[in-house]
C-alpha cells in the first residue's frame, strides 16, 4: 500500500518528521518498505497484514496515525446533492446470487461531461503509482485507494434496458474486460449483468462494451461487497488480480459500502458535473452486528507483563473505533467498528492496546506468569500413532472429507445408514459426506499408481460422519492405512502399533464378510474384546473399480479404541539375563483353524516363557487339499527370567502346544 504524504495531510495533521511517521507505523505493525519522492510529494510504502483491510486506503492509515499521536481525524461529508428524479424511475437491480454478492448499490448521475481530472487529484494518484484516464474514473480510484472500498462506473446508456443482475456465471459465458482480454465467466464466477449478457467480472474488474468514454453521458455507480472466497477463486481461476480484488479478497467493512458510492458522487458532481437522482438501490443483507468484548484489566500484566491505566486502556480503544458498551474498575466492554472485522476476542484487544501503547514501552526482561501445560491422552496417542506408522514405512495423507456417491457405496462398514449429501460438491461429483476414509485412500494410491510410485504406502487419521436419524451424525475419528504388502504384513503394523501403546493389549481376529475385500484375506479385528476394526486386501473386484494395479491391503481402526486401551506411563523393564531358546512348529491342521486360534493356544500353553511368537508360511498341496487341510509353520522364542531354560523344558513347552492343537483342532505334527 502507496500512500501520499499530501494526500495524508488532508485527513490528520502531520507535523511530524516522515521517518518518525515510517518508524511509528512500523512499530504499530505497518512495516515500511520504502519512500520516494514524486512530484514534490512522498510515497510512503507500507506492508499491510491480511487481517487489516482497513489499512488499505489512505483514511485508515490516517486513523492509525490519528491515534498513535492523539490528533483528530478529517473525514469527508460524503453528502452529494441529490435532483429531482428517482433514482429507482432510471433502473433496477436483482441480486440472484447472495452467497457470491452480500450486497449490491447503484446510485445514477445524468448529464456528466467526461474530460481529463484537475491536477491535484493527477498528481495525487501518480503518486501513489496510478495513471490518470479521465475524471470519472480517476475519481473511482481515488476513493478506492482513500477509503479502500472497491467502486465502479459504467456507460448507462450502454446496458441492455434499465435493470443490473447480479447472478452466476453461466456455461459458456465470456467477457471482454478493460484490460482488452476475454476471459471466460462461467459457473462459480460473480458477474454483473444486463437483460443480455455479462458487463462485469463483480469484485474483479469491469467490462470493455460498457467502459466510461468520453460519449458518456450517464452513469451507473457500483458500490457493492462481495464474498471474499468468491473473489478469491475467480481471481486465481482467471489469473486475472486487480486491486479491488486484492481488497474484497480480504473483506472489507460492510458499512463503508455506501459511504464510498455517496464520496464517489459527490466528487463526480465536483469535477464533472452532472445531476443525481435521489436515493439510492441497496439489494442484499444489511451491515452485520457486531457482538460485544470484553476486555478484564488484570488480563493485560498477565500477557503484556505490564501494568497500564484504565483510563489509558479506554483511550485506546476508543480511538480505535470501539464503542464503549460499559466500564468499571475490573473491565471494559467494547463493540467493535465495522472496519475491524479481525478483532472478534479478548486477546485481540489486548493485542491493539500493546501495539498503540507501544511494544518498545515493554521492558525486555519483564516477566509474564507462566503456567504449566500439557498434552491430552488423544493428543499423545495421535503422536503416537504417527510416529509408529512413519518408523514403518508409510506416509501420511490428507484428502477430502466428501467422495463421489460410487466410492461412497463402495466401502461402508461401520453403518447402512445413506451418506450425508452436500448440495454443493467440493470437487465434481464429490458430495457424499465420507463413511468411512478407505475409499480416499485408495483413490490416492489410484493417482500414485499413476504418476509410476514405487512405493505407495499411505495412513490418514480423520473423521467419517455416520448419520444417525432425526440427529447430527457422529463424528469418529478413524486411522485408516493402504498398502502394498499382504494381510499379514499390514497385521503385523497394527500389531506393532498396539503393542507400543500397551504391551499387554489383546488382539482378536474374528470373521467378516466385507464386499471391497477377499473372502480369504479379511477379518474384523477386536481389542480387548471391543470392535477396533477391519483389515483386508482388496478382491479383484475391488481392484477394478478403484482402478488399482497392484496387490492392495487396506485396515481402518478407530481412534477412540486405541486410545482408551493405551497405556501412557511408560513401565521399565529390565533386560533379560537369561538366553532365549527357539523351536520351529510345523502343523497339519483342518482348512478352516485360522492362525489366531493357534497363536491363543501357543500363548496358553507357553505362559510366561513365550518371548515371541512369528508365523511363517500356510503350504498345501493336492493330497492336503483334497482331505480338507493345510500345513501351518511357525516360530516361538522362549525365555525364562529365573534361570536358563533347558532344552528339556522348552521341548516340553512345545509337546504341550502340539497336545493341545492335536485335542482341539485335530492337528497332527509334520516331519
Amino acid at each position: 500500500m502507496i500512500v501520499s504524504w499530501n494526500w495524508l495531510k488532508e485527513y490528520v495533521l502531520l507535523d511530524m518528521p516522515a521517518a518518525e511517521l515510517e518508524r511509528r507505523l512500523m512499530m504499530a505493525g505497518l512495516n515500511h518498505e520504502s519512500t520516494e519522492e514524486v512530484g514534490g510529494d512522498l510515497g510512503i510504502d507500507l506492508e499491510v497484514t491480511s487481517n487489516r483491510p482497513d489499512c488499505l486506503g489512505h483514511l485508515g492509515i490516517a486513523r492509525e496515525v490519528a491515534v498513535l499521536w492523539g490528533r483528530s481525524l478529517k473525514l469527508p461529508a460524503a453528502a452529494p446533492r441529490e435532483g429531482a428524479a428517482k433514482v429507482t424511475d432510471l433502473t433496477r437491480v436483482s441480486l440472484e446470487c447472495p452467497e457470491l454478492c452480500y450486497r449490491f448499490t447503484g446510485r445514477v448521475i445524468r448529464g456528466v461531461k467526461i474530460g481529463p481530472s484537475p491536477s491535484w487529484l493527477v498528481r495525487r494518484l501518480a503518486t501513489i503509482g496510478i495513471s490518470a484516464i479521465n475524471n470519472v474514473v480517476d475519481i473511482t480510484n481515488y476513493v478506492l485507494m482513500e477509503c479502500g472500498q472497491p467502486l465502479h462506473a459504467f456507460d448507462l446508456a450502454k446496458l441492455a434496458g434499465p435493470e443490473i443482475i447480479v447472478r452466476e456465471g453461466r456455461p459458456g459465458e465470456k467477457l471482454l474486460a478493460i484490460d482488452h482480454k476475454t476471459y471466460d465467466v462461467g459457473l462459480g464466477v460473480c458477474v454483473i449483468a444486463d437483460a443480455k449478457r455479462p458487463v462485469a467480472i463483480g469484485g474483479v474488474m469491469g467490462g470493455a462494451e460498457s467502459e466510461v468514454t468520453e460519449a458518456t453521458r450517464d452513469l451507473l455507480i457500483e458500490s457493492a461487497e462481495f464474498a471474499p472466497l468468491s473473489i478469491r477463486t475467480t481471481a486465481r481461476k482467471l489469473n486475472l488480480h486487480s486491486p479491488s480484488s486484492y481488497r474484497f479478497e480480504r473483506g472489507l467493512d460492510p458499512a463503508g459500502v455506501d459511504w464510498a458510492s455517496r464520496r464517489c458522487c459527490e466528487l463526480i458532481l465536483d469535477l464533472a458535473g452532472g445531476e443525481l437522482a435521489a436515493g439510492s438501490i441497496a439489494v442484499g443483507r444489511t451491515p452485520p452486528v457486531r457482538e460485544p468484548i470484553v476486555l478484564r484489566l488484570a488480563q493485560l500484566p498477565r500477557v503484556l507483563g505490564i501494568t497500564i491505566a484504565a483510563d489509558e486502556v479506554r483511550r485506546i480503544l476508543q480511538a480505535l473505533g470501539n464503542r464503549e458498551v460499559k466500564a468499571d474498575s475490573q473491565k471494559v466492554e467494547v463493540i467493535p467498528p465495522s472496519w475491524r472485522r479481525d478483532l472478534t476476542r479478548e486477546i485481540d484487544l489486548i493485542e491493539e492496546v500493546a501495539r498503540i501503547h507501544g511494544y518498545e514501552a515493554i521492558p525486555e526482561d519483564v516477566s509474564v506468569p507462566m503456567a504449566p501445560s500439557a498434552r491430552s491422552d488423544e493428543d499423545r496417542v495421535l503422536s503416537t500413532i504417527r510416529h509408529v506408522l512413519t518408523a514403518a514405512g508409510f506416509d501420511e495423507a490428507l484428502t477430502l472429507s466428501a467422495v463421489e456417491e460410487e466410492w461412497s457405496q463402495a466401502f461402508s462398514p461401520w453403518t447402512d445408514a445413506a451418506p450425508l449429501v452436500s448440495p454443493t460438491p467440493i470437487l465434481r461429483r464429490a458430495d457424499r459426506l465420507r463413511r468411512s476414509l478407505v475409499p480416499s485412500l485408495l483413490g490416492a494410491r489410484r493417482t500414485n499408481e499413476t504418476l509410476a510410485n514405487p512405493t505407495i504406502e499411505l495412513f490418514e487419521i480423520a473423521k467419517v460422519y455416520l448419520p444417525k436419524p432425526g440427529a447430527l451424525p457422529d463424528e469418529e475419528r478413524m486411522l485408516a492405512l493402504t498398502s502394498g504388502g499382504d494381510f499379514f504384513a499390514v497385521k503385523g503394523v497394527l500389531e506393532a502399533l498396539i503393542a507400543r501403546l500397551n504391551p499387554a493389549a489383546r488382539l482378536e481376529v474374528i470373521d467378516a464378510s466385507l464386499e471391497l475385500l477377499d473372502s480369504g484375506r479379511e477379518c474384523e479385528l477386536k481389542l480387548n474384546g471391543e470392535r477396533l476394526g477391519f483389515l483386508g486386501e482388496a478382491s479383484d473386484q475391488g481392484l477394478k473399480q478403484f482402478e488399482l494395479r497392484g496387490r492392495t491391503t487396506v485396515a481402518e481402526v478407530r481412534v477412540s479404541q486405541l486410545i482408551k486401551a493405551a497405556r501412557l506411563v511408560p513401565q521399565y523393564q529390565e533386560l533379560p539375563a537369561f538366553p532365549a531358546i527357539g523351536r520351529d512348529i510345523n502343523l497339519e491342521l483342518p482348512e478352516a483353524i485360522r492362525w489366531a486360534d493357534v497363536a491363543a493356544i501357543v500363548s496358553e500353553r507357553s505362559g510366561a516363557a513365550l518371548e515371541s511368537l512369528e508365523f511363517k508360511e500356510i503350504y498345501r498341496n493336492d493330497a492336503l487339499r483334497s482331505a480338507g487341510r493345510k500345513s501351518m509353520l511357525f516360530s516361538l522364542t522362549l525365555r525364562s527370567r529365573e534361570a536358563t531354560l533347558t532344552n528339556a523344558e522348552a521341548d516340553a513347552i512345545r509337546a504341550s502346544i502340539v497336545a493341545a492343537c492335536g485335542e482341539r483342532f485335530g492337528a497332527v505334527l509334520r516331519a
